[in-house]
């Protein structure tokens, strides 16, 4: 089956959106395929002190909720703080598929927010973090997208490497 992206247009999501939803679609298809069947005790494990395969799931849901709430035009809430600061942090009763699962949901709901959006605010300015940095909506859409795909990219070479050990 080819790329989500060269499968054609996806039904109910703008046009100028179709690139981001097919990089999160295509990121909830690698997230399933790269931790099917990895085990749950190589979740922590840094590789040469890079960030484990654990960090970068939790972290693609985070960033993901995060980039989204800004979008929005909203600040980031106590919660989604106190979640940021414990990526990383392996904790009881955490595995492979509740963290994959956690992402996909994510995806998931990331994907609808699109089907939702109005291409007019696309060009709307956002602030970004505790800094108020500059942004738009599309600007937070496709770095969500594209930094999504970067960190993919990441979890798959981490669960090769810790496997091959």
């Amino acid at each position: 089956m080819p790329e989500v992206w060269l499968r054609g247009p996806l039904p109910g999501i703008h046009p100028l959106l179709q690139p981001v939803a097919h990089a999160l679609l295509q990121s909830r298809e690698e997230v399933l395929r790269y931790t099917a069947g990895f085990p749950d005790h190589l979740l922590w494990v840094k590789p040469g002190g890079a960030a484990s395969a654990g960090f970068h799931l939790q972290h693609i849901k985070g960033v993901l909720d995060r980039l989204f709430t800004y979008a929005e035009g909203n600040a980031l809430t106590p919660d989604q703080l106190g979640y940021l600061a414990a990526e990383g942090v392996s904790a009881e009763g955490i595995s492979v598929d509740i963290l994959a699962q956690a992402v996909v949901q994510q995806i998931d709901k990331s994907v609808e927010f699109l089907k939702n959006t109005d291409p007019a605010v696309l060009t709307e300015a956002r602030s970004v973090g505790r800094q108020a940095l500059p942004s738009t909506v599309l600007g937070l859409l496709f770095h969500a997208a594209e930094h999504t795909q970067r960190h993919i990219g990441q979890l798959y070479v981490t669960v090769k490497v810790v496997q091959i050990r």
